[in-house]
């Protein structure tokens, strides 16, 4: 089917577009050539998402029935995207609830089909209560005849899934970690592409009648396994001792303390790893041969490689974007092992004067804010082997992507918008800072300064902390001093003598 052919067919809609599994599959399916349609119960926690202008958005609650029914009207595929991990005792019944008021509602609407993604696990085992749950969810779906082709996956390996995460942030934080017998549990986990690979497949998939594969990367490995898998990519040394004590409930309050996954979504995790997640039926492989299966190490590879630049602004800034609330000046969060700062401050300036100043930064004029700072820093990184302040900046006028800043390397310029700098002094992690300018309705600019900060091991997340209050006062002078310049400049209203390759 040609992309113009998928553009003026029927729409697909998503639900759980604001999760984890649902916000990457949308712009797949969109780069696909298909139309979509997102079903959210809060449309305002999808902006920020970079496709968000290519879709249909639709304001509505699973657990409405009465609410579904515009979402769904003249949708020929539905994607049930939905569980629950924190919902309390009743989350069982609201699941069921939820997944038969879709169904009814997807017949009603014409629905021909609905993909389900839910938990892997033999039927006939003592299952934990979520993972039983999810595959029931899947024979709710089932109820009003409509057809559904449900997938089951165990641990999915990609940045945000949160048995990943759970994984990751162990392995990052504990040398050595004390872990409950599950350790030894099988598993088979999937990487977050080809989960992506498998649900667009499934569109054009012919289903007369509801049918459940089990989907898992091509390797059997423990949960030892891969928390081993996880150090070696990351150059990582880390002991495992099990002992016979740790119940699920102290092991997630443990959870709870190394990481910043709350215990009430670590308990049902912990206890959905006593059960083996195996792939007992290949079907999938064999009606779904274009899946190249990815091996664990190279999925971690693939997760970790989000820290590149190219992802950093499209996946941590949307997903910050997504949880800021109000206009606060100085916003601290982590997302997927990315620590993020972000500082905000209105100037009664054009974005283009603001750039100008930012973009103005390094070399002979410094860093306008706690020089001497940023001069022992530099000394300390070439005592260290790093580059140091030594290099400066090509330019004095203009920047380049790619032309060094000092101890930075200019990764991304936007004209009159926006600026990010890639750190290349010696740091235990990887880090960026980026300067935006954005016009505001009211007149002015809000000027945003981002430090982004990615620590390996547990060294690098104690030099983020314990020089933190250092930093965060540096960050805060600077981010006023670049608003004072571009006040200034513009004040005396001195042209612009931008090298023309500023542009990048």
């Amino acid at each position: 089917m040609s992309i113009e052919t998928k553009q003026n067919s029927l729409p697909i809609l998503v639900t759980g577009a604001t999760g984890y599994v649902g916000g990457r599959l949308v712009p797949r399916l969109i780069e696909a050539g298909y139309r979509v349609r997102v079903l959210a119960r809060d449309p305002a926690r999808l902006q920020g998402r970079r496709w968000v202008d290519q879709v249909e958005i639709f304001q509505g609650d699973v657990l409405d029935q009465a609410s579904l029914t515009p979402a769904l009207e003249g949708v020929s595929v539905a994607y049930y995207l939905i569980h629950s991990m924190m919902a309390g005792s009743d989350f069982h019944q609201r699941d069921q609830q939820a997944a038969q008021g879709f169904a009814a509602a997807a017949k009603a609407g014409g629905v021909s089909k609905i993909i389900y993604l839910g938990g892997l696990g033999n039927p006939e085992a003592e299952l934990s209560h979520h993972l039983r749950s999810r595959q029931e969810t899947g024979s709710a779906l089932q109820s009003s005849g409509v057809p559904v082709l449900e997938f089951r996956a165990g641990v999915i390996v990609g940045t945000g899934s949160a048995s990943f995460e759970m994984i990751r942030y162990l392995t990052e934080r504990v040398p050595v970690m004390i872990c409950p017998r599950w350790v030894f549990t099988r598993t088979q986990p999937i990487s977050i592409g080809n989960i992506l690979d498998y649900l667009v497949a499934a569109i054009d998939h012919s289903l007369d009648e509801s049918m459940i594969l089990e989907i898992g990367g091509p390797e059997v490995l423990t949960y030892e396994d891969m928390l081993r898998g996880y150090a070696s990519v990351r150059g990582l040394k880390r002991l495992i001792v099990p002992v016979p004590v740790l119940t699920p409930r102290l092991s997630s309050y443990w959870v709870h303390w190394v990481t910043p996954i709350p215990a009430a979504l670590a308990r049902p995790l912990i206890e959905g790893l006593r059960n083996e997640v195996v792939v007992r039926d290949d079907q999938a492989t064999e009606i779904f041969p274009s899946v190249q299966l990815i091996p664990y190490e190279q999925a971690v590879q693939i997760a970790l490689s989000n820290l590149e630049v190219s992802d950093v602004e499209s996946t941590w800034s949307d997903a910050l974007a997504t949880s800021l609330r109000g206009n606060a000046p100085v916003h601290l969060a982590s997302h997927d092992g990315m620590i993020i700062e972000t500082r905000t401050s209105k100037i009664d300036v054009s974005p283009k004067e603001a750039y100008r100043a930012f973009t103005s930064l390094g070399g002979q004029r410094g860093w306008l804010y706690g020089n001497w700072a940023w001069r022992i820093r530099g000394l300390v990184d070439r005592l260290a082997g790093g580059v140091g302040l030594r290099r400066g900046r090509r330019n004095p006028q203009g920047l380049r992507v790619g032309d060094a800043l000092d101890f930075w390397r200019v990764e991304q310029l936007e004209p009159d918008r926006k600026m990010l700098l890639r750190a290349e002094m010696k740091v235990p992690g990887e880090a960026w800072l980026q300067f935006d300018a954005q016009a505001l309705e009211s007149g002015g600019t809000r000027l945003t300064q981002t430090a982004f900060f990615a620590p390996k091991g547990l060294f690098g997340l104690l030099y983020w902390y314990l020089l933190y209050p250092f930093h965060a006062r540096i960050f805060s002078g600077l981010i006023k001093a670049v608003g004072n310049l571009a006040c200034e400049t513009a004040a005396m209203n001195i042209p612009s003598t931008d090298h023309p390759s500023a542009i990048g």
